[in-house]
């Protein structure tokens, strides 16, 4: 089924389950998948993208559930003054449709609400531009935790 929009009132932002993990992770290795990557990759990638039970139940991943069905997620970790956005991944179904951006405002929110002034991460280099529209600027390159050699864009949100 082709999503026709994510209208934001159709878009129930919350806490994940630690029961959730193993959705939670299949769906990061989808998203991850839609850049194009070989299967070689993605299996470099699978330790990298799998969440806990733990993880889930911490209060620190958010899901984005619509008409139903998990179709998002976001991870944020760090403490005051700086946050890292670990992960922020939405079902390809689903992509282009407004759930990234639910959940990064919701991620921005969180953080700034927090008393972090400024939000970082490593971006997917297919994602770049997707932060950059949000106001992230690229600050650098991170080497990936899953491709030694693989340099991946260094971004940041100041938020005030």
């Amino acid at each position: 089924m082709r999503p026709t929009g994510a209208p934001r009132e159709r878009i129930v932002l919350r806490a994940a389950r630690a029961e959730e993990a193993p959705l939670i992770s299949a769906l990061a290795l989808r998203s991850k998948g839609h850049w194009g990557y070989s299967p070689e990759f993605l299996a470099a990638c699978r330790e990298e993208l799998t969440l806990t039970a733990e993880q889930c139940a911490s209060g620190a991943v958010r899901v984005a559930v619509l008409d139903g069905h998990l179709a998002g997620f976001s991870r944020l970790d760090g403490a005051p003054p700086e946050g890292e956005l670990e992960a922020l991944f939405v079902d390809p179904p689903w992509i282009g449709e407004g759930l990234g951006a639910a959940l990064l405002d919701d991620v921005l929110r969180r953080a700034a609400g927090s008393g972090m002034r400024y939000l970082g991460l490593d971006a997917d280099p297919g994602a770049e531009s997707f932060y950059a529209k949000h106001g992230a600027v690229t600050v650098g390159r991170a080497e990936s935790g899953s491709i030694p050699g693989r340099m991946l864009p260094r971004m940041r949100f100041d938020l005030g």
